[in-house]
């Protein structure tokens, strides 16, 4: 029996609002879905780029930072390249996942500890 598809959304804590905007969308290329905003302030927000949709928690209600998603994709090739042209102090590396080397991984870390796995399956260049 087939279950049905769900999507899972991770929620990643963040502490600075502008940080987190700075990486996410400045960096990264997601976009903003929709904030929750309290007393003028985004508090909550989500951010997608493609089929990739992540919550981020600027509440203090005991979330810690430091959580870990994958995100399946295409173009990770493409991807890894447009992040490696802009101006920043960290070039991820994209490498072959040590557990099939047929699928290539890229992980980046944010500036609150939280790391995304970016991957593809991929035949690499012999």
């Amino acid at each position: 029996m087939l279950l049905p598809a769900y999507m899972v959304t991770p929620v990643f804590s963040i502490s600075d609002y502008a940080k987190a905007i700075a990486f996410y969308i400045g960096w990264l290329g997601f976009r903003i879905d929709w904030e929750e905003v309290r007393n003028k302030q985004p508090v909550y927000v989500q951010v997608s780029r493609g089929e990739v949709i992540l919550h981020l928690n600027a509440l203090p209600d005991n979330v810690p930072a430091g959580a870990k998603a994958r995100a399946e994709m295409q173009g990770l090739l493409a991807f890894h390249h447009q992040l490696a042209r802009k101006n920043q102090d960290v070039r991820p590396a994209l490498v072959p996942a040590y557990w099939n080397s047929q699928v290539l991984e890229m992980e980046v870390v944010d500036p609150f500890g939280n790391r995304i796995v970016f991957c593809e399956f991929a035949a690499l260049p012999a």
